[in-house]
Order: C-alpha cells, then sequence, then structure tokens
C-alpha cells in the first residue's frame, strides 16, 4: 500500500468511494463535476500552482494492484475564500440575589475563529480494507507530508469530526435547531456545504447566541460527541496532540480538534535520513514513510529499524516509494506510545 496525490485518472474510483461514504461527509461529495473539478485543482496544488487559501493536497491509498481503495487531503487554509462556520460553544451566566437564582447556560455562537488554519479532511476508507497498518497510515501519511513541508501550512491544524446521526441519517441536533432555519433535510444541507453552497448558512443562520436550553434533551447530549464510526480517527487524533477546544459543526454538533502544527507528534518527531535496504529484523517497528518528494510524494507504511544514521527497510518498501539505498526519505514511527497497535 502507498499514499500518493491524486491524479485525473483516479476519477472513477473516487465516484464509487463517494457514492459508498453515506452521509457526513461534506468535502467527499458524490458529484462528479464536482469532484473532477477538485481533482484538477489537486494536482494544480501539487504542482505548486495554488496559494495556500485555494491549495486543497487531495491524497490517494492504492494497494499493489493499483486499486485506490482511500482517500484523503488537507487544505491549506479554510475560510480565506469560501466563509468557514462554527459554533463556539460558550456560557451565559444569570443570577439573581434577591431570588436566590443562579444559572449557568451553555450558549452557541455563530463563530468565524477558526479561519485560516490547516485542515485534516475527506478521510474515508473502503471497508475491505480497513485492517493492519492502512487506516493510520492514510490518516497519518498527511502529518508527514505537512512535516516535510511546513511552509505550505499554517501554523495550526485542525479537524471536524463527524457528529452523531443515526442509521437513516438522521441528526438529533439537526432536527432540533437547524431545520427551524433551513427547512430542508440533513442531508441535503449537507451535501450542499460539501458541493461549495455555503452562502446560505450565512443568510438563513441566526447571528445572536442560541442558549442550548432551547434544544431538545436529545440535541444537547450529542454537542461534541462523534459519531461511533468516527471514534477511532478521533482517538488517533488525540493521541497526536490534538484536542477539542470548543468548537463544534453548525449542522451535527460534531468537535473540531487542534493542534498547533510543531507539537503534532508525527511531525515533531519525524526526521530526515537516509535509505538502506536490507533487513529490518522480525522485532522491527513500523515506521510511516516518506521519499521527501511534493508532485511525485509517495508515502507508505513498514517495518523498519535505525542503523549507522540510516533507515533500513526491505527491497518491497523501497519499490513502493520508487528509491534507491542512498536516497533520502523522512520517517516516524507509525504510532504514538500510548495509542494502541
Amino acid at each position: 500500500m502507498i499514499v500518493r496525490p491524486v491524479r485525473s485518472s483516479d476519477l472513477p474510483a473516487l465516484i464509487a468511494l463517494a457514492r459508498s461514504t453515506g452521509t457526513g461527509l461534506t468535502t467527499l461529495p458524490a458529484n462528479e463535476e464536482r469532484l473532477a473539478h477538485r481533482v484538477g485543482w489537486a494536482e494544480k496544488t501539487f504542482r505548486g500552482e495554488a496559494g495556500r487559501g485555494d491549495a486543497d493536497y487531495l491524497f490517494v491509498l492504492e494497494d499493489d494492484d493499483g486499486r485506490v481503495v482511500g482517500i484523503s487531503a488537507i487544505a491549506g487554509a479554510v475560510g480565506l475564500r469560501e466563509p468557514w462556520y462554527n459554533f463556539r460553544v460558550g456560557l451565559t451566566v444569570s443570577a439573581s440575589q434577591e431570588l436566590n437564582i443562579y444559572r449557568e447556560i451553555p450558549t452557541l455562537f455563530l463563530a468565524n475563529d477558526l479561519t485560516g488554519n490547516s485542515e485534516l479532511c475527506s478521510l474515508f476508507l473502503h471497508a475491505d480494507f480497513r485492517s493492519g497498518l492502512n487506516g493510520r497510515m492514510l490518516a497519518k501519511a498527511r502529518l508527514l507530508f505537512i512535516a516535510e513541508f511546513p511552509q505550505l501550512f499554517g501554523n495550526k491544524i485542525i479537524a471536524e469530526m463527524r457528529g452523531m446521526s443515526d442509521d437513516k441519517g438522521r441528526s438529533p441536533f439537526w432536527e432540533s435547531l437547524g431545520r427551524h432555519f433551513f427547512k430542508m433535510e440533513f442531508s441535503q444541507a449537507d451535501y450542499l456545504t460539501g458541493v461549495g453552497n455555503k452562502a446560505f448558512i450565512a443568510e438563513l443562520m441566526p447571528k445572536f447566541p442560541l442558549y442550548t436550553c432551547f434544544l431538545s434533551e436529545d440535541a444537547r447530549a450529542v454537542i461534541g460527541q462523534v459519531h461511533p464510526d468516527t471514534e477511532p480517527a478521533l482517538s488517533m487524533l488525540k493521541s497526536e496532540g490534538f484536542s477539542y477546544q470548543g468548537y463544534v459543526d453548525i449542522f451535527d454538533a460534531g468537535p473540531a480538534v487542534e493542534c498547533e502544527t510543531g507539537k503534532i507528534r508525527a511531525i515533531r518527531d519525524s526526521q530526515a535520513l537516509v535509505l538502506a535496504i536490507g533487513t529490518p529484523g522480525d522485532d522491527a517497528t513500523p515506521f510511516l514513510i516518506h521519499n521527501r518528494k511534493r508532485e511525485d510524494c509517495r508515502i507508505t507504511a513498514a517495518p523498519a529499524r535505525f542503523a549507522a544514521g540510516t533507515l533500513v527497510v526491505d527491497p518491497l518498501t523501497a519499490k513502493r516509494l520508487q528509491l534507491n539505498a542512498g536516497d533520502q526519505v523522512r520517517a516516524v514511527a507509525l504510532s504514538a506510545a500510548r495509542e494502541s497497535k
């Protein structure tokens, strides 16, 4: 398996992946025209022809037979071309000494506070390949790419997590709040944001703070909670240093997590090394390894070991990276010490 930049020839496979994601992945809509445009723009991005506000680094996971089975991406900076909305969860205090009443009420403020940060997005892996190192490699390859090209990204990295919805795509937060202002199904609003139509959010969403006590009990309970299918991704990001700082999605109330770029474990601990080809050994640690290229980027995960300033990998790993002994690589242990293997 290798992670590499998307190509135009991948479009049919991406359409198939998009159709299998279900509701909740707004940055990968099953819209052929939109995806074709995105792939073309991603190719320009990897060639260095896009500014940070327009940059879209779209990667695919490819098996050794050339099949595309997963996708992930990095947005260079959110909100610099299209508005970027979140709810900031705050607190309003009401008190009356005369009546001996004191109330703390969580409040939702429509905010653009995360504008300008780089975003990890569009992570999806085909169900048949959710085993072994595949999921972690697809998700964390982006971090190693950022480590190699830090000048292309912001000082903070964010990731929006999918919020709670049932097996029919019904979101309790949407039913209690969004539906009253947008008069459409959650899936339709989710789709419209995915294809770039975000103006309606500013036009229809109230600008004043929203008191959560007016929401249903089910809606209040899911604020800042992730969908069960997203819990492994959240756990992985937390192990890398990401944390929830009180921002949630305006549609399903899923949490946004964030971390200063230089403090992300895979970025902070990565090293530039010389590649050596040999036998890593039975007790070798799985490493994430990048060929240090941009447009021809290739990243894989494989057992490796340090030896006299080199990183020793087996011949198949070197072949996947399209490298020879003596070439430069950037590498980091695939998992944080506290992350379950």
